[in-house]
């Protein structure tokens, strides 16, 4: 198979572009801060009980996973019906203590978004030992969470009317926690769900930035390179800025009594001298991204100086 047999055919650029990416996670983070309106408050009065949360942690810890072993439905996802794996259990209170304790030191920072995003996608089986955990097993370890602030408060601070000011805070803010791992999960569940599965090679700066040489992704019948390159870029979302230029497009919408109105919507564009391609040919010199994908296609990405 010639690589570079589509620049031998005399065809033209189609220019193509992809359209309708998901958020990335730091701007769907900052977005949901946003949107619940975090107070200074609110954040002041959280910050009043750190000191209080941080010592009760371990405790939060190591129940949290009791909990989870004595449950039948979650020690069967987590391979525990007989008895917690050591290496395992460590594994993950190590992975728990580690989230928990950026939990109570607030921290807000992009880094934390895509951290979050990436455990999403572990838990829908994308982990080392591919356990998936449903979502309202995760939802539900969240509320649990949310409790078990409520109780330590309550023991440690009782009748401190900074309390409840900071419960709701932390509330909102494990909130945006769950949504960012919401997030990464469906990213993830996208990824297979499909008829078929279409191997996508990668090559120099993709391998480093996705710590991948080849994965699959599954696609539908009539499925488009447009659908297999958003299902990935939604799932590495941090490979976007490598690969593509942004273009801000208006885009025409209809609000909910018909009348047109105008958004502007982003655009990615494949950076000059980056190349996709399909089984061998590439999406510049075919119909970009309205190339089919069928069955015993690859897909590869190569970066510039391949």
């Amino acid at each position: 198979m010639d690589p570079f047999a589509s620049f031998k055919n005399g065809s033209q650029r189609t220019g193509w572009q992809l359209h309708n990416l998901e958020p990335l996670p730091e701007e769907e983070w900052r977005r949901m801060l946003d949107f619940l309106g975090l107070s200074q408050t609110e954040r002041l009065a959280m910050l009043a009980t750190v000191e209080e949360l941080l010592r009760r942690g371990h405790e939060l810890v190591v129940s949290t996973y009791d909990y989870l072993l004595q449950n039948p439905e979650t020690a069967a996802i987590l391979g525990w019906e007989q008895q917690a794996d050591p290496a395992h259990l460590a594994e993950r209170r190590r992975f728990f203590t580690v989230w928990l304790t950026r939990v109570i030191g607030m921290d807000t920072s992009d880094d934390l978004a895509r951290y979050l995003f990436r455990a999403g996608r572990l838990h829908a089986g994308h982990g080392p030992r591919h356990t998936h955990v449903p979502p309202v097993f995760v939802t539900g370890s969240m509320s649990l969470v949310h409790s078990a602030f409520a109780r330590f408060l309550s023991e440690e601070m009782p009748g401190d009317p900074v309390v409840p000011t900071a419960l709701s805070g932390w509330n909102k803010l494990l909130s945006v926690h769950l949504h960012l791992m919401q997030m990464g999960y469906q990213a993830a569940r996208e990824l297979d769900s499909g008829d078929f599965a279409v191997p996508v090679v990668l090559f120099g700066k993709m391998r480093e930035i996705t710590g991948r040489q080849q994965m699959a992704i599954h696609l539908a019948k009539g499925a488009q390179m447009g659908q297999a390159l958003g299902k990935f870029f939604n799932y590495f979302p941090e490979a976007r800025a490598e690969v593509f230029d942004v273009a801000w497009q208006a885009g025409e919408h209809l609000d909910s009594t018909g009348t047109p109105w105008f958004q502007a919507e982003r655009a990615y564009a494949l950076k000059p001298m980056w190349r996709v391609l399909n089984t061998g040919k590439d999406m510049d010199y075919l119909a970009g991204i309205e190339t089919a994908v069928q069955p015993g296609d690859e897909i590869h990405i190569f970066p510039p100086g391949r």
